[in-house]
Order: C-alpha cells, then structure tokens, then sequence
C-alpha cells in the first residue's frame, strides 16, 4: 500500500492526516510519524499497514486522554468512558487510561479531594459534594475520606438566604430559595434552623 500524501502541518488537534491509494484516511501523532519513517511515496506492506492503524489508535486514544484531563478533573472510569463516547476503541481507551495512571495524570483519591473542594467553594451543601462524587464516577472508597472534613454550611446557607429574602419576603419568595438552598445540597433541617435563627415563619417547613 503507497502513501499517497501526507500533510506537513497538523491540525488543531495535532494530527498529520495521511491519505494511501486505497482511499484510506489516518490522523497520526508527530511520533507515529517518525516511528514508522513516513513519507509521501512510501510502500507500506499489509502487516505493516495493520501495525500503523493499531499505533494511530493507540496514540489517539492516549492524546484524547491528556486533553481530557487537561480540561478537567475526572476519574479513571469517568476518563475511560468518555473516550469511548468520543470514538476511540474499547482496549484502547483502557489501555490509554492505564498509561495516564503510569504518569500519575488520573488518580481517584486526587480526584475525588478535588471535586469535594470545588463542591466547598460553591458553598455547595454535603448532599450535592456527593452527587459530584457520583456523577464523576468516583470509587466509593475515596468517599469517606474526601468528605470527612467537609465544613458546616450555616454560614453560606445564611449568607444566600440574606441575599434572597428581606423583612417582607412572602411564603412564596421563602420556598424558592429554599427550594434552590435544596437544590445545592443543603439539607432541609439546616436550611430551616438558619430561617429560624433569621425570624422567618417555619411552621409549615416540615423537617426532613
């Protein structure tokens, strides 16, 4: 098989496209590039062919992965997942997921210390540092120990209250933010201690 053309710049993503004479396209990286010693013209017998299609995966699959993590933090089950969505072959993405443990880029413990920090941040209650830990794909096993110095969140729950609500706030305007407060992970027994402390009429807030 000839290599037909091979582009002398990459596109956005970093790929130099090489077009053979049977009408095959490959995106390869700089180094597969120079691994195989391609250049336009060059013959390329079938078994070869098949060695650069499975480098072109592999190198794909792990240069999706460096821009992934670099965009932001995400488990290894999360990181293996979206690389499939995005087209990239099952053992290749596996395998792409093991080699950014190896170069300590994916690390679950790391990951989850920093989704309940940004969660902290937020002003986000425990129920929400949770349902991001869930929804990141974390191991349950870095739960306990990501969440176990989580802060009290009465002073952001006040803090959002006052900014919501005033001394003539109605029954109405009361329920949205604690419907919002709800929504942020806050628990309905917090949320309705700080209404208290702040005068507000909770005799028709159940506790949880």
């Amino acid at each position: 098989m000839r290599l037909d053309a091979l582009k002398t710049s990459p596109d956005r993503a970093g790929r130099y496209w090489a077009a053979f004479d049977d009408g095959t396209k490959l995106g390869l990286y700089r180094q597969t590039v120079e691994d195989f010693g391609l250049y336009t013209g060059k013959e390329l017998s079938e078994p070869e062919m098949e060695r650069l299609r499975e480098a072109a995966g592999q190198m794909s699959a792990k240069m999706r992965a460096v821009r992934i993590v670099s965009a932001s933090s995400v488990s290894r089950r999360d990181l293996e997942e979206r690389l499939v969505r995005k087209g990239e072959d099952p053992a290749q993405a596996k395998e792409a997921v093991a080699w950014m443990e190896d170069l300590h880029l994916v690390d679950d413990r790391e990951t989850a210390r920093q989704v309940v920090q940004s969660c902290i941040y937020k002003g986000y209650g425990l129920a929400r540092a949770r349902q991001a830990l869930y929804e990141k794909r974390i191991p349950k096993e870095y739960w306990e120990e990501a969440l176990k110095s989580y802060p009290d969140q009465t002073d952001r729950i006040e803090a959002f209250l006052r900014s919501r609500l005033d001394a003539d706030a109605d029954d109405r305007q009361v329920k949205r933010a604690v419907d919002a407060l709800i929504r942020r992970g806050h628990s309905y027994s917090a949320i309705r201690q700080v209404l208290s402390t702040l005068s507000f009429d909770t005799e028709d807030f159940l506790e949880d």
